[in-house]
């Protein structure tokens, strides 16, 4: 509340202009003076011809002596207003009758005492008026719920279940208030391996809404593609998901127990939610399908919900969603010269009518059930001979007939019905009048009782009576500017003698009697605050910029996370309590973290390229001086098991060491060196031990396809030396590195590249030993890690934590390709940044970047385990991969071909007696791939054949030198590309390399395409590309041998120059060369696919 000394300096109000006498009102104008008397027209009929929920005015509060108005009130002369009408058939004007002037907002003189007799007079009436609601396909019971509770908070009354008759056993029927978070027993079995347990963060474009303010603070909002419903006190989370987009809009009834969210995402839903039992009851699908749901609000009755579009060219919808109706009940399309309309609003005494507003055009609208029609008023700055400035929101006023719009400006637009009898309809209105009510821009505007509310850029909330005189505001919340506020529903206590509630700012300084009040800032702070004492309580205070960095402590159920605002935050995530927290001024853009294994110490990089290092407890500084080697962001940040090593790499493609050294006693960190080993970005680091000698190791991983390892024993100061550099991929790019745990008697690098394949690397060698089919969920794996084993595992099994573009998930080692040992879900719709895992396995906790939110989610093995058995053992999932499965035409080819490769190794015309084995030669599988339709490289063949051939070798000391048909088919499903041949790839190689033809198509010259495969890749001897090309234009007698035969390169030059066009298109290569299917465009890659492909 503001200081007594502290004033507001308000005009006196000019006096209103009045109409010339008329000579005689018709009914519709007698209907519209009730109107603007506060009362309910006799003709108002709901869209069902049921009456509306109409809202009896329920008190007004009026001038005390000596108070004075915001401004002298600028009236504009009435003109025609901008029309349009979606209807085909138009309605009736009215006759050109008399209509009196609406009476004079509010009366001098009466005493302000009056205000708390006409609050609750006015509460009782709305009380009255939600027990009695409008029957029809959907009896919600609206204010039911706050009015019928007993004193233990459980609801007495029962509600139906939407569109149809209530069920007894219906969860939603017989749900209450407190049913949402009560609490229950937990389930002996989970069926997800991964569930969704807490969310940290909060929208804050998003409004927040008062749920439940007697007896516990719920409170709803929206984090990232979630509705959250946080009980503030019992500090316990019920999350409502549905949604696979960033919620767009959310709005309530009046009654809070209905709850909408809408999203804008390509298959954009509006879902209905039952916010006493947290089950969705409706869903709308394809809203707004080219660009989702911008704005919605929904009736205070619950019956209908109102859409604005995302469209370039904006549709307004009207939704009946308790009936089965799948279509809106009306529509309008609007124009975009009336701007992008992001608000909507019902008027709460009659539902047929609304209003929407953009930075610049108020759109009012009336609607029946065929008809959505819509008045544009336009207001300029010559309307009122001032600026206006930009419209924020609308509201209806307690007089049906008037509206108000809040401005940039600290104005206050009153819009009016225009008296002309010809367009006198509820909808055409026009801008009566403009008052300068406070000198910040007003961001939120609203309307509770009998007052009305702003809230301003500075974090102000200022009430205003009916007659937009100042009663009080709140100016000590010390917030960025308001983004919402919703008033309870509850209804205030009677002022009494030992009530606290504030005085206003009369003479008088009467007792102001308001509910209880949610406001949240966008800066994602949200306060509760109670009228009666004042008593404010931070509900939520999260990250307002993007946060990138999460990091779990080593030994403890604690969590960090870091955000681009520059705050560090300390959390107990299994007492969901905040423990501590620092803000960095001069470098406030934390990109990455991390603890060190001993827990004593946190690494966090900045986006400007510093580097603290900070103490675990109290997240001050352990080094005098931050580190600022990097000129560019830090990407990455690590510590050795030994904590005596420290790393990190940055946008610049360089890798920074640092390292323990005794100082004046005590141990101090300092710079060891910087290495640039990479020539793209570093995709990640990590360090390891040496075998022999437990000697810390660093290895780096580059998009580059090199992976660095850096000799830490001999580097000195200023001088970090590369101990060895491996080439490890030919055309995939490495997308994150780990330890492969120790389940094996060799020691692996596991890596997921952008093919959608994990591969194995001995850890001493760089050999590529195994390549697997990793997870295939819409995108290849960001990063992986592997899951601390809690000590009560039973299992004994390893498993890896993973994050994809949008997806976390679990994958069951070791690693085989089997499609069932693996599992993801949605987790940040925008993208996921980072994730980290809890030090006993149990959780999973993942940042989403742009959306300012880190989501907890509770791992169940047990659930995972099952769904691998459910999958099949031994080839059963392998078989699954095949086109038609073990049954179809691909499997029996393989058969055919293995059992050919038999007869053609003991030769095919031999007359011997046929050795009958269940394995043929190692050397025969290239030859069964290609014919099968993989073509791998020399450099994939050689993976092949050293992956089987190597694979008992640690056990046994042999070399493998045959393979069985499981074998082979294993083989197969892990090595071809993970979606079959595109041929997108082709034919960008054709526009990077070919030039413009004459059909604006992309050629090569033979003469240049011959060089090019003898010179660049794998490429080839000149003998051995007359052979493959003689072959596959049927010049070479092979095709239709059954043995390998010797080719007589004689003539080879002359058959090419006459075979082989001048000019080749990709088309022509892949089609009348290659043989291949008829040229179809493949889906197109990654933008990182692409940009790798260009860089080649």
């Amino acid at each position: 509340m503001s200081d007594a000394s502290e004033s507001m300096v308000i005009e006196p109000p000019a006096e209103e202009v009045k109409q010339a006498p008329q000579t005689k009102a018709d009914t519709e104008a007698e209907q519209l003076g009730k109107e603007d008397k506060g009362e309910r027209p006799a003709s108002a009929e709901d869209p069902r011809k049921q009456e509306p929920h109409s809202r009896p005015d329920s008190g007004h509060l009026h001038h005390d002596e000596g108070q004075t108005a915001g401004e002298k009130i600028e009236e504009e002369p009435e003109k025609p207003v901008e029309k349009q009408e979606t209807s085909h058939d138009k309605r009736q004007g009215g006759q050109e009758e008399e209509d009196q002037e609406s009476q004079e907002m509010g009366q001098e003189g009466e005493q302000t005492a009056q205000r708390g007799e006409d609050l609750v007079q006015g509460g009782e009436g709305m009380s009255q008026e939600a027990a009695e609601l409008p029957g029809g396909d959907l009896a919600l019971g609206s204010g039911e719920s706050s009015l019928r509770e007993s004193e233990g908070g459980e609801g007495k009354g029962k509600h139906s279940p939407p569109g149809g008759d209530p069920l007894e056993d219906s969860l939603v029927y017989t749900a209450t208030p407190r049913t949402l978070f009560e609490e229950k027993e937990e389930p002996l079995l989970k069926a997800h391996p991964l569930t969704l347990e807490w969310v940290f963060g909060i929208n804050q474009n998003l409004p927040v809404f008062s749920l439940q303010d007697e007896g516990r603070i719920v409170i709803l909002y929206g984090s990232s593609h979630t509705v959250v419903m946080y009980d503030y006190t019992n500090s316990t989370q019920h999350i409502l998901q549905g949604h696979c987009s960033p919620i767009s809009c959310l709005c309530v009834s009046e009654d809070r127990r209905w709850v909408a969210s809408a999203d804008k995402g390509p298959e954009s839903l509006v879902i209905i939610w039952d916010s006493y039992s947290g089950i969705p009851v409706q869903t709308l699908f394809h809203c707004h399908p080219e660009g989702g749901v911008l704005a919605m609000a929904m009736t205070p009755d619950a019956k209908y919900v109102a859409t604005i579009g995302a469209e370039a060219a904006q549709r307004v919808c009207i939704w009946d969603w308790s009936s089965q109706r799948e279509d809106p009940v009306c529509t309008a399309e609007l124009s975009a010269a009336h701007g992008v309309q992001d608000y909507i609003l019902f008027n709460p005494s009659d539902c047929t009518q609304l209003v929407s507003n953009s930075e610049s055009q108020v759109v009012f609208y009336s609607w029946n059930n065929e008809n959505l029609e819509y008045t544009v008023p336009q207001v300029t700055e010559k309307s009122f001979n001032k600026v206006v400035g930009s419209f924020s929101q609308t509201v209806f006023h307690f007089r049906a007939s008037q509206a108000l719009t809040g401005t940039s400006l600290g104005n206050l637009v009153v819009w009016d019905r225009i008296r002309i009898p010809t367009l006198l309809k509820p909808h055409n209105k026009q801008a009566k009048k403009m008052m300068h009510v406070q000198k910040d821009s007003i961001t939120v505007l609203t309307v509770t009782d009998s007052y009305i509310v702003t809230g301003d850029s500075k974090g102000h909330v200022k009430f205003f009576s009916d007659q937009l005189l100042l009663l009080t505001w709140y100016n000590h919340f010390n917030l960025d500017p308001v983004r919402s506020i919703s008033f309870a529903k509850e209804l205030p206590s009677l002022a009494r003698g030992e009530t606290a509630y504030p005085s206003d700012c009369t003479i008088k300084a009467d007792k102001l009697i308001i509910r209880n009040f949610v406001i949240s800032a966008t800066d994602a702070v949200v306060l509760h605050v109670a009228a009666e004492a004042t008593q404010v309580n931070t509900l939520v205070q999260e990250h307002c910029k993007p946060l990138h960095a999460v990091a779990c402590h080593p030994a403890q159920p604690v969590i960090c996370m870091g955000s681009y605002c520059g705050v560090l935050k300390v959390w107990d995530y299994q007492c969901k309590k905040y423990i501590c927290s620092r803000i960095f001024e001069k470098e406030n853009e934390i990109n990455c973290l991390t603890y060190d294994p001993k827990g004593l110490l946190i690494g966090v990089g900045f986006a400007s390229g510093t580097v603290y290092i900070l103490d675990a407890l109290s997240l001050n500084n352990v080094c005098s001086e931050p580190f600022r080697y990097a000129k560019d962001a830090i990407t990455h940040i690590t510590f050795s098991s030994d904590s005596k090593y420290f790393a990190t790499a940055d946008a610049e493609f360089t890798v920074t060491v640092f390292n323990v050294v005794p100082k004046n006693g005590e141990k101090s960190w300092q710079y060891l060196g910087r290495q640039r080993a990479h020539y793209k970005p570093i995709q990640d680091i990590m360090f390891g031990i040496t075998l022999d000698s437990k000697m810390p190791r660093l290895l780096s991983l580059g998009m580059d396809r090199v992976l660095v390892e850096y000799d830490l024993s001999d580097s000195s100061k200023d001088d970090l030396r590369i101990l060895a550099s491996d080439h490890i991929e030919q055309s995939a790019v490495a997308k994150c590195m780990t330890w492969y745990p120790p389940i094996t008697k060799e020691s692996f690098i596991l890596t997921a590249n952008d093919q959608f394949k994990m591969k194995l690397y001995n850890s001493t060698t760089k050999m590529c030993r195994k390549t697997l089919l990793g997870p295939t969920y819409g995108s290849p794996l960001k990063k992986i890690a592997l899951l601390p084993v809690a000590c009560s595992n039973e299992l004994k099994t390893s498993y890896l934590a993973y994050i994809t573009e949008d997806q976390v998930g679990l994958q069951i080692l070791p690693v085989d390709g089997n499609p069932h040992k693996s599992s993801a879900v949605v987790c940040h719709p925008k993208g996921v940044s980072s994730f980290a895992c809890s030090y006993d396995g149990k959780y999973v906790f993942t940042a989403g970047g742009g959306d300012f939110t880190v989501f907890s989610w509770e791992t169940n093995m047990n659930a995972l385990e099952a769904a691998a058995c459910l999958g099949g053992q031994d080839l059963i999932p392998f078989y699954s991969l095949l086109e038609g499965g073990r049954d179809g035409e691909l499997f029996r080819e393989l058969e055919d071909y293995f059992y050919y490769c038999q007869l053609r190794t003991q030769g095919i015309d031999t007359m011997e007696t046929r050795q009958v084995s269940t394995k043929i030669p190692l050397t025969e599988t290239p030859f069964v791939m290609r014919a099968l339709g993989f073509y791998p490289t020399e450099q994939e063949v050689e993976d092949m054949l050293n992956e089987v051939k190597f694979s008992k070798y640690v056990d046994t000391g042999k070399y493998v030198i045959d393979i069985d048909l499981a074998e082979l088919l294993k083989l197969y499903i892990n090595h071809r590309p993970a979606f079959g041949i595109s041929t997108y790839e082709l034919q960008h190689a054709f526009e990077v390399l070919g030039l413009q033809n004459k059909n604006c198509g992309n050629a090569l010259n033979r003469g240049k395409l011959l060089q090019l495969l003898q010179s660049t890749g794998e490429h080839m001897t000149e003998e051995e590309l007359a052979e493959y090309f003689s072959t596959l234009l049927g010049l070479n007698p092979e095709g239709g041998r059954s043995e390998l035969g010797n080719y007589d390169s004689a003539g080879s030059k002359y058959l090419l120059e006459n075979a082989i066009p001048e000019e080749i298109t990709a088309e022509m290569f892949t089609v009348d060369i290659l043989g291949l299917p008829t040229f179809i465009l493949g889906p197109e890659p990654s933008e990182e696919q692409l940009t790798t492909q260009e860089s080649e």
